[in-house]
């Protein structure tokens, strides 16, 4: 009989990482325990995944590895929820015990001023209590096969400052290093915190209702197709699509955009988003686990672990660069005192120092502390981006082609102009709603729309029907009534030379015109054209200050795109199907870096030729499946701001590789030639890291520069075709 496979995939929380020098720790020391393969850490989710073989190591022994290198670690499964977020900065065994050694370092001090003779002894004791838990992480490492960690360095350094003599020194090398790990820690919590937020977004209560009877529930346990009562001031408990009641929502905790949208029966709202004027019954359309938010924190917290290329050269320097420090360090030590240069305490604490300044903590994180702060400063404004390689491409990013409909647009056609003959503007427009009613055609609802908007009399039509492939016809007040093209209405009605000349100048801006006629008479016209939204101007300014060219590619005829062009003032290339957009994309990008700005759906071949793909609002769905990034709002402005983010994103990157290698190089003269010590490499390594880490932090407030006024809603639903009726 043939035996049962005992190798499964585990789930580890891990409390306690500060970088990534953290994640390569438990990932080598994994590597050595028999049974233990694919191991893989998310310091962004503090999370520890791998396969075990449970015959050959046990989770127990995992979990006993793992803690033995300092960090907390539970078992994570599907039947089970996950545990309490970790304790703060000020609330871990490593703060604790700094604040202990601080007392402990005061008092072998003032020991030491009490009674001289016995100050080498006290200030051993001091730095042997405060070193040992360091001492034991590094132990352990090194016996499962990790060798080169900044705990087993410092270890080393601070022992041989004791052989030496130089308590003093090892003592406020200790120290400092432990106030670094502080110091780290606080700043991968605060990098941390701005997905948790997002989190936090979401009610821990919901009102579900039975029978009309509303009772509270779990928010987290609400099932597909439940109804629920969202109250004014509540948060929407989770996706839904309202079914009764009108209010306005305030979406910006979850898409950026800062002006309430009115909503009302069969629009979709957003999980984490306030209702604010009136009570809603929503029927529930994802479960907790498929909401808005929970997308959206996957994305970011996946997106944290997709290493950037230049995070992968560092990585690979790195492991280089550590070893290559550590010979010149032994170098140091033994060469100088061999040939007479000075004695070997004096350059065996030079070659100690060496040994700190060889840590690369602080190259190593100098990219996904960046990449991190950067991403979550763009989801808290809607702007998802999928890891540091697509930051990476945005920030090189040359040239940019937009989908029209529903990305440059509206999406939908809208009423711009409207010319009576013998009736006022009013009466026209209700007397083409009172026929259109009956139609279901993208312009019949906009005309419609319209009279609702101007709240237009009502007026009945009678015997509605539709003229096939021509138009709509109808009876009010026993005169005929049809709505159709120009060249079907004149079959019915002599048009004017003026209103012919009328009707040219319309079609030539890129407006579809119907006429209105009554009985044998021409009533009026009205044009009707899918307009550009309300940022798309200010959008492609800004992309044009940055350098970017633009272009836009859609389906439409080369008339209305020439028209939408010339108003947006971009480049226009028309009656483009799928296929040929992917292929001029294609022929693009072999010259340029370049993003296609698209709904997520028609435009995908499109989107995967390009560099980097974006779906903009209504294509977000998709954007999180297939895009390599996704815009919440219908904003070409936050394409512009993503391009921005991304810049400044590359820009911190070198700055922070510039700090991390110069602080190092300084040192390491400086060492060599005795102008500075042991605490001061612990500066050149810990302080390094510290300033990469605040450095990285200043991403998260990058949208609280953002100044310029912000665009007012679009309430529009994209998605209608290109083509107008003829």
């Amino acid at each position: 009989m043939a035996e049962l496979p005992t190798t499964t995939e585990r789930a580890y929380r891990v409390e306690g990482m500060d970088c990534g020098s953290c994640a390569t720790t438990i990932t080598s020391a994994l590597s050595g325990l028999p049974g233990v393969s694919n191991a893989n850490v998310s310091v962004a989710r503090e999370m520890l995944t791998l396969d075990l073989d449970t015959a050959r190591t046990s989770s127990a022994e995992v979990e006993k590895t793992v803690n033995g290198l300092g960090f907390g670690t539970s078992v994570l499964n599907d039947d089970t929820p996950e545990p309490v977020a970790p304790s703060s900065g000020w609330n871990t065994p490593k703060t604790r015990h700094l604040l202990i050694c601080i007392g402990v370092s005061v008092a072998a001090l003032l020991g030491g001023l009490l009674a001289p003779a016995l100050e080498p002894v006290l200030l051993t004791l001091a730095v042997v209590y405060a070193l040992w838990p360091i001492a034991k992480r590094a132990w352990v490492a090194a016996r499962l096969g990790a060798v080169f960690t900044i705990q087993m360095l410092m270890s080393i350094a601070a022992l041989g400052a004791i052989i030496i003599g130089e308590q003093h020194e090892a003592l406020l090398v200790v120290l400092l290093f432990m106030v670094g790990e502080f110091l780290e820690g606080l700043a991968a919590e605060r990098a941390r915190s701005g997905i948790k937020a997002l989190g936090a977004l979401l009610p821990d209560q919901a009102w579900l209702l039975e029978a009309d009877t509303p009772k509270p529930v779990n928010a987290a346990e609400l099932q597909i197709d439940q109804t629920v009562l969202v109250r004014p001031g509540d948060r929407m408990p989770a996706d839904g699509q309202i079914v009764d009641g009108t209010s306005s929502i305030d979406e910006s905790p979850v898409t950026g955009e800062s002006v309430p949208v009115s909503k009302g029966p069969g629009d979709e709202v957003l999980a984490g988003t306030v209702n604010h004027d009136a009570a809603l019954q929503v029927r529930v359309t994802r479960a907790a686990e498929d909401n808005t938010i929970a997308r959206i924190i996957t994305l970011v917290e996946e997106a944290q672990d997709a290493k950037a290329p230049t995070e992968r050269f560092i990585e690979r320097f790195s492991r280089i660069y550590m070893p290559i420090v550590i010979a010149i360090a032994v170098i140091v030590a033994i060469v100088p005192p061999l040939i007479g240069m000075g004695s070997w305490d004096t350059w065996t604490y030079r070659a100690l120092a060496l040994l700190l300044i060889g840590c690369p903590c602080a190259l190593v994180i100098s990219v996904p502390a960046a990449i991190a702060a950067s991403l979550s400063a763009g989801a808290r404004r809607g702007i998802l981006v999928k890891g540091g390689a697509v930051m990476e491409q945005l920030a090189s990013t040359t040239a940019i082609v937009f989908d029209k409909t529903g990305t440059l647009t509206q999406g939908k056609p809208a009423v711009t102009d409207i010319v009576a003959g013998g009736r006022s503007e009013a009466e026209l427009l209700a007397l083409a709603a009172a026929v259109e009613r009956g139609s279901s055609h993208p312009l019949a609802e906009a005309i419609c729309r319209k009279a609702d908007t101007r709240k237009s009399q009502s007026i009945h039509a009678a015997d509605i029907r539709v003229d096939p492939g021509k138009g709509m016809i109808g009876s009010v007040d026993g005169a005929e009534i049809f709505i159709g093209a120009p060249r079907f209405a004149a079959e019915r009605a002599d048009l004017s030379a003026s209103m012919q000349k009328q009707i040219a100048q319309l079609e030539a801006a890129g407006k579809t015109v119907v006429i209105v006629t009554e009985s044998a008479a021409v009533a009026g016209l009205i044009a009707l054209r899918d307009e550009p939204r309300t940022s798309t101007r200010a959008g492609l300014a800004q992309l044009k200050e940055q350098g970017i060219s633009t272009v836009m590619m859609t389906g439409d005829n080369p008339r209305t795109a020439a028209a939408i062009g010339e108003d947006l003032g971009i480049a226009v290339q028309a009656e483009m199907l799928p296929q040929y957009k992917a292929q001029q994309v294609r022929q693009l990008a072999q010259a340029e870096t370049v993003m296609m700005v698209g709904d997520g759906i028609n435009d995908a071949p499109a989107l995967a030729e390009s560099h980097v793909g974006v779906a903009i609002g209504s294509g977000t769905d998709v954007a999180m499946e297939a895009a390599n990034a996704a815009i919440m709002r219908n904003d070409i402005g936050d394409v512009a701001r993503m391009t921005q983010l991304a810049r400044s994103t590359m820009s911190v990157v070198r700055q922070n590789v510039f700090i991390a290698l110069g602080l190092k190089a300084i040192f390491l003269v400086t060492t060599i030639t005795g102008l500075s010590g042991l605490w001061m490499a612990v500066l050149a390594d810990t302080g390094a890291t510290v300033m990469v880490t605040l450095n990285s932090m200043r991403l998260l407030g990058f949208f609280g520069r953002d100044t310029e006024s912000k665009p007012q809603p679009d309430a529009s639903l994209p998605g209608s075709p290109d083509a107008m009726r003829p």
